[in-house]
């Protein structure tokens, strides 16, 4: 029998080297920037419907496209940006998805005027203002949205977040290191 060094992953990253640095990296680990913060925020909009491996090789894409994920100016993109976006074969081309990054990134700012910070604002939700840590053995384990992502998502649909509902806020909770879903077998736990 041959042994690997390979550290023990959560499953879903599966051989994929693109997959496997995110899920070492990032995912999971707690985010404290709001820059960071909307990179996330602006990135499972367009993930909506789709894998995140999808949009995460088109990470640099987007960055590019949308101005290195700045709040301020994507909230001043104009009907020439999203013309000049739809023709991007970078980025997923959805009228809607673009529309809605231009639309949450004036949201978000309204959220830091409020709470001095987006991540503030995310952290009021949280018991102690502290990450949750759950302790799951399989993947099939890991729900899909919680409580918590249903009170967080309707927050912000009333606030006019749109392509944020309560399963691409659980994702984006466990992305930036709120809710901690590493299974309790994960090296990167």
């Amino acid at each position: 029998m041959t042994q690997t060094n390979q550290p023990e992953r959560c499953g879903w990253c599966g051989n994929d080297s693109l997959y496997m640095q995110y899920h070492d990296e990032e995912w999971g680990k707690e985010v404290n920037d709001d820059h960071i913060m909307f990179e996330f925020l602006l990135l499972e909009g367009a993930q909506a419907g789709l894998s995140w491996i999808t949009v995460l090789r088109k990470r640099e894409n987007y960055r590019k496209a949308f101005a290195n994920f700045d709040p301020k100016a994507i909230s001043l993109f104009n009907a020439e940006d999203i013309e000049r976006l739809m023709q991007n074969e970078g980025i997923i081309r959805n009228r809607r998805k673009i529309k809605s990054a231009i639309s949450n990134a004036q949201h978000f700012l309204e959220i830091q005027q409020e709470f001095g910070s987006f991540c503030s604002y995310l952290k009021s939700f949280l018991p102690e203002g502290k990450p949750i840590i759950n302790h799951w053995e399989k993947l099939s384990d890991i729900p899909a949205s919680t409580e918590l992502s249903d009170r967080i998502s309707k927050d912000m649909k009333k606030r006019g977040f749109s392509f944020f509902g309560t399963a691409i806020c659980y994702a984006h909770l466990q992305a930036v290191g709120y809710v901690n879903d590493h299974l309790i077998s994960c090296h990167f736990r």
